[in-house]
């Protein structure tokens, strides 16, 4: 996908209700569901269609079922097949529907639409709990434990499913009627939906137009008219009986891992460790992980405060999509949370503190929606915060701060996940199809799976060694809120960053260093910090009442970031690094000539690190991505942002660019 502004046309439903209540779309001018019955026309229509009922019975423990739609409007089809799927499912089963929606609701509208119907308000109140932060681009959401999986493309159809990963079993072709909504209804679709069904895949549709009906024969449907619901005499049932569709690139297309054992090792309880640990539980996976601290999160991911912080590009770049599903995704989870001890929905405020910096949030705020960032004069930005600030600049109102230590223990109780305290392996070994983590002669676990977790650590082990992961020193500063100081009432960012009060204390930072390893707090990054903090707000400075003379006193903590060259995470399978450029060797010479020869995987080797400061945001979403990529299952990020942060993308540059 070329690089473009995020999504300058995204725009909610703008909606009409009639005087049922119901609503209708102000911009298509057609109705979101049967006027007679939109429970029966789904249950008609899109269920018995796909015969949701007996196949979803016939689903053994850990099987899954994949639903894909075009249109996901209220929900009331994502609703109707989560209900029958809890009533006839066996409970170890899953279910992952996936859906593309253009304009979606906003909240207000979404719970007063599903208001409607009173038999599906346990799982509709689900739903708009979850229902924040939805924002352009592909969004998760986690149901049951994991039970129920939905990942919600925000976006057009046709720019957005060319981006899915995933196989469908059925799906439910819906929105729009083709006369309302010709831009949908074309041959792209229905060559879309070919690619992504899994052999015999089914489809239901309400309409049953004859181009429709042709297209979809063209593209490998076998198509059949049957009795319609309510006023339409026909409908649409089809069965794929075309060819798979395959065109992704061999380096990153691992099959998923099949072993009689459903056993992970992961070796790390940072964010990114845990956050792999509670998506392998909630597919059934039995996950050891290994922590050499007396606790998890102790490192990288122990800080008091993390913000969430989305630095963003304007030109739709693969970080800049991966921050914003990040951060959805985070910010559901926050949710399990204590509100005010454990995070806060205070929002974050970016200065605009130079030129470029003024240059750069123009542009961000004419690519995104308002309702994930929007400018403030320098007047609204002093009483949003209850400071003074040297000038305006962007607010992100959903964001805010989080107690990272706090967020990892909610996600350690997951069923099926072990701790292993003061476990440090320092050496991998594979033997008779598991990997056995070793300290010394001391064997620490062992397992099919292992997922290397712990930060720049991830490459300090013979296979993994090639990894090109850099370690960055950061300092925080603790200063002790005054009564004054607690007057600050959102996340301030510059160049640095400080948050309102968690325990009495304001979290200051972080400092850059690339050349100390030293561990200890030093006075000079303190008093860095605290120059910083003068910067972000002289008012602020003066509220805290900071000693220069009294650096060395204040209580602070070091830890090292993790980054990668391109400052993108590296998620997902390894493969041997000598036998990689052998069997690619020919890209050497001409990168369009692309060898179809399978990848010389290292089986049952993951790794998922270099989340660099912005951890908070892309940490817990990527324990999603590396089961993604384990279980084959639909992909919570656009293939071409997976692949971004797949770790053969050093692999390959180094065999193209030859070093």
């Amino acid at each position: 996908m070329q690089d473009r502004p995020a999504s300058p046309r995204f725009q909610h439903a703008e909606l009409d209700w009639d005087e049922n209540g119901q609503p209708q779309s102000r911009r298509y001018g057609d109705v979101y569901f049967s006027r007679a019955s939109g429970l029966a026309e789904t249950e008609h229509v899109f269920l018995a269609q796909n015969a949701l009922a007996q196949r979803f019975a016939a689903l053994q423990p850990d099987q899954r079922l994949v639903i894909g739609e075009t249109g996901f409007g209220t929900g009331l089809n994502f609703l109707c097949a989560w209900q029958l799927f809890e009533r006839v499912a066996d409970s170890r089963a899953r279910l992952h529907f996936v859906s593309v929606e253009k304009h979606p609701l906003t909240r207000d509208d979404l719970a007063r639409a599903l208001a409607l119907w009173p038999e599906l308000q346990p799982l509709a109140g689900r739903l708009l709990e979850q229902y924040v932060a939805v924002h352009p681009g592909f969004q998760r959401f986690i149901f049951g434990q994991g039970r129920v999986v939905l990942t919600l493309l925000v976006g057009d159809v046709l720019e957005t499913l060319p981006g899915l990963g995933a196989t469908v079993d059925a799906w439910f072709l819906d929105g729009f009627a083709p006369a309302k909504n010709p831009e949908m209804w074309q041959p792209a679709l229905f060559a879309e939906l070919a690619r992504l069904s899994a052999p015999g895949a089914t489809l239901g549709t309400f309409t049953s137009a004859g181009f429709v009906r042709r297209g979809l024969i063209e593209a490998g449907f076998d198509m059949q008219r049957v009795p319609g619901f309510g006023h339409k005499r026909e409908i649409l049932r089809g069965r794929f009986v075309g060819a798979p569709g395959n065109d992704v690139k061999p380096w990153y297309a691992r099959p998923a891992f099949v072993s009689p054992e459903r056993r992970a090792l992961v070796i790390g309880a940072g964010l990114a460790g845990c956050a792999t640990a509670a998506s392998l539980a909630a597919r059934g996976w039995q996950v050891t992980l290994l922590e050499r601290h007396a606790e998890a999160a102790r490192e990288g991911s122990g800080n008091p405060q993390g913000v969430l912080y989305l630095k963003l590009s304007a030109h739709g770049t693969a970080l800049s999509r991966l921050v914003v599903s990040g951060f959805g995704y985070t910010r559901r989870l926050l949710r399990h949370l204590q509100q005010g001890h454990d995070w806060q929905a205070c929002g974050v405020l970016q200065i605009a503190y130079d030129d470029k910096e003024r240059q750069r949030q123009a542009e961000l705020a004419g690519a995104f929606p308002a309702a994930l960032m929007h400018p403030l004069a320098r007047e609204q930005a002093e009483a949003l915060a209850g400071v003074a600030l040297p000038e305006g600049g962007l607010f992100y109102p959903e964001a805010g701060w989080a107690h990272p230590p706090a967020l990892c223990q909610w996600l350690l109780q997951q069923p099926g996940i072990e701790l292993l305290r003061h476990h440090e392996a320092l050496e991998l070994q594979r033997d008779d199809g598991n990997w056995q983590a070793m300290a010394g002669e001391r064997l620490l676990a062992r397992a099919p799976v292992v997922v290397l977790t712990g930060a720049a650590d991830a490459a300090r082990f013979e296979h993994s060694a090639w990894l090109p992961l850099k370690r960055i020193r950061g300092q925080i500063s603790c200063l002790p809120a005054t009564p004054a100081s607690a007057e600050l009432r959102t996340v301030l960012c510059a160049k640095g960053y400080v948050a309102p009060p968690r325990d009495g204390s304001h979290t200051l930072g972080a400092s850059f260093n690339f050349q100390q390893t030293d561990m200890a707090p030093s006075a000079a990054e303190h008093q860095s910090n605290l120059d910083m903090l003068e910067e972000i707000s002289s008012d602020l400075y003066r509220r805290l009442q900071a000693d220069p003379q009294q650096t060395a006193a204040l209580q602070g903590r070091v830890a090292f970031r993790c980054t990668s060259p391109d400052y993108l995470p590296l998620i997902g399978p390894l493969a041997d690094q000598e036998r990689f450029a052998e069997t690619y060797a020919a890209l050497s010479k001409n990168t369009r000539q692309v060898p179809q020869a399978e990848c010389p995987w290292l089986d049952g080797l993951y790794v998922n690190t270099a989340h660099g400061s912005r951890g908070m945001i892309s940490a817990p979403l990527s324990g999603e991505l590396l089961a993604g990529w384990l279980e084959g299952e639909p992909l919570p990020l656009p293939r071409d942002v997976a692949e971004a942060c797949h770790p053969n993308r050093f692999l390959l540059r180094k065999l193209i660019r030859g070093g």
